[in-house]
């Protein structure tokens, strides 16, 4: 069924506007409705509405039984949509502005996607039953939270750990929970348990959870061969969604007078997971970290400091959905199978891909908050990070070899920061933010080599030649400016202004990918559109001025709200990609990375309303549409990946102990779309969804079920399907086909904590 929604959304007579009426039309006598707050405006000092949106411990609660993929815990926070990717692994976007446009800190550290297809973004290293607190900074980003970003910030952290109150001889507290999906057979469970007494806190927090490939809610696709002989997957089965994974992390925190001493160290270990928008899997991703903190209440204010390292094993392969033997003997009906064929003592095989990518990741910041007076804050601070990453993919037979292939050798990527920035309260009704941040990255990278040193495919001898004569060391100073007012015009209206420089840096693979062999570019891909980049040394960082302005009507006790944030970012040097000599339509092509001029637009709004409270509980309503248009300005041509417009809204019940909702999404065509990558088109649709969850004094049940009518839709921002065949070849697999939605889910969750 096609749904246009901008008639649903904006004419007088859509559903919008009949809701709308339904709520202004209720009587006043109505009691507050304490419904589940799924946004809420955090304001260190009176400021930062635009700039902050906190996703509410219940809400996430409710969530936590639905995914294990951390970054789809933010799909009701205004201006936020998704990059598709594995089943734990999506890319949050902000207003247009994804991954490594977006500063992600979990735990107060800068973790980094190790990865030339981004398979481990920062977010995939922390469960959804860990995460306690979810924020996101869009729009003007304070200075003190952004940097190296233009696109916003998000902030996770696990729970603060608790200590045992005076007089207590100990405390000791603990929370098992599992669930159950039926689409994908999703399985897991977690296990936290804490010892405290009034000065320690130890704490062990684990969780495990796998799952088979989705079902779409229909056939999209018309083939069922996955290139291995013998193993077929149904039409409606969208291949490559599986994953196993497991997290584990002990924290040990020291109270000590006014000081505050945590570590914690974790550890993950990822024995799979599939991509359907990517030509390879993850199939070993492992991650060891420790991470230590200080913290101390002064006279004067606050101070904080924090040094971390992360060290990151990461290899992929092909999956069990994509082919893995490649030669000479391939050919219609005829697989270079070593079964088949007695194994392949020519070399005339290449078996699989093996790709590595090893990284370190060392970072220590330092900041302190000063109160210079009781109406101004002043905050100062500096950031420290060195970050290496080895990229290579060895030897595999069948014309890859006898060499191993360098894709990035001795990738090196440092950060230095420094911020001032002063928060002050002019008069009752204006308050102001303002910073400054200094950077100075610096990237470098050692010579590179193809799989050999002559008579290659793709020209790998001299492009490595080429790369190798180039300078390549490369330093940027990175100024962000950012200014916000607040004007409170009344008991029911806020006024936010904001005024944003805001500078990034190349990532490592959009400056030292160099091979345009299409079977090397095309596994330089974070993006999951198909297609093969390469990188360019030269490029320059990315400065973005962005202008919003938030307008905040409300009750006075804020049992309701509705907000309207328009804004408009201009970008300088946008990484973007332009067409090669080869390049050709209704296919996949190797591109360049280039600098270019972009410029993104668009309004968020937001509504929490009571609607009745009556003898079958209270009820609410929270509403979120979202409209972002983005456009280069040098090509004429559509950004790539901008979610079109969609809306969400949450009918909310709660009785007693229990807790429900109904969810309606509506989401429009997408016919905007990025011509240089062959962007896929897709149709609009809507989806329900149904949750209740009820809580005991130690038990909490949630259950549900996802996409209630079985919709078979395509993802606007899930990219080009490659989860099944022959993958490694560019064009050897249908170009035009959407990575779908999942189809029907229910699901069943249980917490029991002592």
């Amino acid at each position: 069924m096609r749904v246009n929604i901008k008639e649903l959304i904006f004419k007088p007579t859509s559903l919008s506007c009949a809701i709308a009426c339904i709520l202004f039309s209720q009587t006043g006598g109505a009691n507050p409705v304490h419904a589940d707050t799924r946004l809420e405006v955090t304001k260190p000092l009176p400021l930062n509405m635009d700039a902050a949106i906190r996703q509410s411990p219940a809400n996430i609660e409710m969530l936590r039984s639905i995914t294990n993929d951390t970054a789809s815990l933010l799909r009701d926070i205004p201006g936020v949509s998704l990059y598709g990717a594995g089943g734990v692994s999506s890319l949050p976007s902000i207003r247009g502005l994804a991954d490594d446009r977006l500063r992600v800190k979990v735990d107060g550290m800068d973790l980094i996607a190790a990865c030339p297809n981004h398979m481990n973004p920062p977010l995939s290293y922390v469960e959804p039953s860990n995460i306690s607190l979810l924020k996101v900074y869009a729009g003007i980003t304070p200075v003190s939270v952004g940097g190296d970003s233009i696109g916003g910030t998000i902030i996770a952290e696990r729970a603060v750990p608790e200590f045992a109150s005076s007089g207590e001889e100990s405390r000791v507290k603990g929370e098992v929970g599992a669930f159950y999906r039926s689409n994908n057979n999703a399985l897991g469970g977690n296990l936290k348990a804490s010892y405290a007494t009034e000065q320690i806190n130890i704490q062990y927090d684990g969780a495990w959870s796998q799952a088979d490939n989705y079902k779409a809610g229909g056939t999209f696709k018309d083939f069922t061969g996955t290139d291995r002989p013998g193993h077929t997957l149904r039409l409606d089965e969208v291949g490559s969604t599986a994953y196993d994974t497991q997290n584990h992390a002990l924290g040990i925190a020291i109270q000590a007078g006014d000081n505050l001493f945590d570590t914690r160290f974790s550890y993950q270990e990822m024995p799979e997971q599939l991509f359907p928008n990517q030509r390879m899997d993850l199939l070993k991703n492992t991650q060891k970290l420790v991470n230590v903190g200080w913290k101390r209440d002064f006279d004067w204010g606050l101070m904080e400091a924090r040094v971390y390292h992360e060290r990151v094993d990461h290899f992929m392969d092909f999956g069990a959905d994509k082919r893995f033997w490649y030669g000479t003997l391939s050919g219609p009906g005829n697989p270079c199978d070593p079964i088949r064929f007695h194994g392949d003592p020519a070399g005339t095989c290449a078996a699989g891909m093996p790709m590595y990518s090893e990284s370190d990741n060392t970072g220590v910041s330092l900041k302190g908050d000063i109160e210079l007076t009781n109406s101004r804050l002043l905050r100062v601070g500096s950031d420290l990070q060195r970050y290496r990453l080895d990229d290579y993919w060895t030897a595999s037979g069948g014309g890859m070899g006898p060499n191993t292939f360098l894709n990035i050798n001795n990738g090196q990527r440092d950060r230095t920061a420094v911020f001032a920035e002063v928060e002050q309260q002019h008069s009752e009704r204006w308050s102001s933010l303002s910073g400054i941040r200094y950077e100075h990255v610096r990237m470098n990278a050692d010579a590179v080599q193809g799989y050999a040193a002559a008579n290659m495919p793709g020209n790998q001898l001299a492009e490595s030649t080429a790369f190798n004569a180039q300078h390549r060391k490369q330093t940027d100073h990175n100024i962000d400016l950012a200014l916000l007012a607040r004007y409170r015009h009344s008991d029911s209206l806020d006024i936010e202004l904001g005024l944003a420089r805001k500078v990034r840096s190349p990532n490592l693979y959009e400056r030292y990918t160099w091979s345009s062999w299409p079977m090397a570019a095309t596994m330089n891909n974070f993006v999951g559109d198909g297609n093969g980049y390469i990188g360019d040394v030269n490029l320059k960082p990315e400065t973005a001025y962005t202008a919003s302005a938030t307008f905040d009507w409300h009750a006075r006790d804020r049992r309701w709200n509705i907000s309207a944030t328009p804004f408009y970012t201009h970008v300088d040097d946008y990484i973007d990609a332009i067409k090669r000599p080869s390049w050709g339509a209704n296919q996949f092509n190797v591109l360049q990375f280039t600098n270019q001029s972009a410029r993104l637009y668009g309004v968020d709004l937001a509504m929490g309303l009571p609607l009745m409270s009556n003898d079958w509980g209270q009820w609410g309503l929270n509403t979120v549409i979202n409209y972002t248009d983005g456009k280069n300005r040098d090509s004429g041509d559509r950004l790539y990946n901008i979610m079109p417009l969609n809306a969400r809204f949450t009918l909310t019940h709660q009785k007693n102990n229990w807790d429900n909702a109904m969810e309606l999404i509506l989401v429009d065509d997408k016919r905007k779309v990025s011509g240089v990558r062959n962007e896929i088109e897709t149709s609009g649709y809507h989806l329900v969804n149904v949750r209740a969850s009820h809580s005991w004094k130690q038990v909490r049940l949630d259950f549900g079920v996802e996409n209630l009518f079985d919709r078979n839709y395509s993802l606007p921002t899930g990219g080009a399907y490659m989860g099944q065949g022959r993958t490694m070849a560019i064009n050897g697999i249908p170009w035009g086909i959407a990575v779908p939605g999942m189809g029907r889910s229910a699901y069943v969750g249980v917490k029991l904590t002592f």
